[in-house]
């Protein structure tokens, strides 16, 4: 079976959002401030999967974000977002950047690859 980048399990959030966000991560060669600000959401998600105890080192970067774990979060951030009846501005605002932060977790770990 042949992998698109795009796939993963039957009913996996990520899927639709990568399907919807992943293109805006071309937009970093155009806006420097986007990388950071991505790059800011992006720790965020990884520090909410992957608490860490006063002292203790994160663990290497592969080991950190699971597919199971991104799409929990996903999902609920989603949920999130269609109970406050959010839709998307033409620019960027949180929900924007921690989508195509999320996105970007997607591509750097492989979470939808074969």
């Amino acid at each position: 079976m042949d992998a698109s980048p795009l796939s993963g399990p039957p009913g996996c959030p990520l899927v639709g959002v990568a399907a919807t966000y992943m293109p805006r991560l071309s937009e970093f060669a155009f806006e420097p401030g986007l990388v950071a600000a991505v790059d800011q959401h992006a720790a965020a998600v990884r520090d909410a999967l992957v608490p860490l105890l006063p002292g203790q080192r994160r663990p290497e970067a592969a080991d950190v974000v699971r597919r199971e774990d991104l799409a929990d979060y996903t999902l609920g951030f989603t949920d999130w977002l269609s109970e406050i009846d959010w839709s998307e501005p033409v620019g960027y605002d949180f929900a924007t950047l921690r989508l195509t932060a999320v996105c970007w977790l997607i591509r750097e770990h492989d979470l939808l690859g074969a």
